[in-house]
């Protein structure tokens, strides 16, 4: 692999978003980048969706064979508030990239420019503004009814000093093949944006950055029931949620899979630590998935 600069300072954002609010979503996500920039951050990560927030309990009215029309109201609502790829909140996204010369991964539910289908979608920002956008593989379960399979944007790397960066969104990560599409391409920093606040995903984490021997980047967020807009078609099926609907757990693992931070819980928070990427070489030594650990004589991977 090519030469790795010694460090990269990173933060790791764990915050609640505005649900079913755009606007509020991006200030709150230009604060938070502030905010990062002042402790000297190089790369910033944001969860999944967190614009405009992940719909957490919700169902949008939807049972099998039928719908309702005010779950149809709340998912316009839900629509109405998902932003293009090349709109004007990811124009503003890539200037706050370049004005602070930061890498920047946030994710976001994406709204299709020719049709009316949503994507469960991430998108990496590079210090020139060069945007790579990376639509979730498969929703998970019930997610299928607000979002689509991805159509194109699979496994974008992105080029840092630091080696190569990727991201799988949540469970795509339970996707081996997946997987090894990131490890083909040498990823170093391999970003997890999420909704996974389980203790069997603490397990996973540290099993893929020793499977990889890669830094893991597990970005999750808080959602509150009071969060939710009050004004919502079906607002008795959030009220019957709990008051806590996800409780973070963001944290970083380095490729041996020990914490190289803090894991946080039950509180938004903003994790800094500076991540020593000689280690993702190093720890190659006697295992690399997709080098001299690999045998594509007898299996490999092809994409299509």
């Amino acid at each position: 692999m090519k030469t790795l600069a010694n460090e990269c300072k990173i933060a790791v954002v764990q915050a609640e978003p505005v649900l079913f609010d755009k606007d509020a979503c991006l200030m709150k996500a230009a604060a938070l980048i502030e905010e990062c920039v002042r402790n000297r951050a190089e790369l910033v990560v944001f969860p999944e969706l967190f614009i405009p927030g992940y719909p957490y309990g919700m169902n949008f009215g939807f049972a099998t064979g039928c719908r309702t029309s005010s779950g149809r109201e709340d998912w316009k609502r839900y629509y109405d508030n998902s932003i293009l790829a090349d709109g004007p909140e990811v124009q503003t996204l890539k200037e706050l990239a370049q004005k602070h010369h930061i890498y920047l991964s946030i994710g976001y539910s994406e709204r299709d420019a020719l049709n009316g289908t949503l994507y469960n979608s991430n998108l990496m920002i590079s210090p020139d503004g060069t945007a790579l956008n990376h639509r979730k593989l498969k929703p998970t379960g019930s997610e299928r009814v607000i979002w689509g399979d991805a159509d194109r944007d699979y496994f974008p790397i992105m080029d840092t000093p630091w080696g190569a960066m990727g991201n799988l969104i949540c469970w795509e990560s339970y996707m081996p093949l997946a997987r090894v599409a990131l490890y083909e391409q040498g990823v170093s920093l391999y970003i997890s944006p999420n909704t996974n606040d389980n203790e069997e995903w603490q397990n996973t984490i540290r099993h893929i950055a020793i499977e990889g021997h890669c830094y893991f980047i597990n970005c999750d967020m808080i959602i509150r029931k009071a969060s939710y807009p009050s004004d919502l078609k079906e607002a008795s099926a959030v009220s019957r949620l709990p008051d806590i609907l996800c409780r973070g757990g963001s944290c970083v693992i380095d490729p041996f899979g020990h914490l190289a931070s803090e894991c946080l819980w039950d509180d938004e928070g903003i994790l800094y630590t500076t991540l020593d990427m000689q280690k993702v070489p190093a720890s190659r030594m006697e295992h690399d998935v997709c080098g001299h650990y690999a045998r594509p004589d007898v299996v490999k991977l092809l994409r299509v």
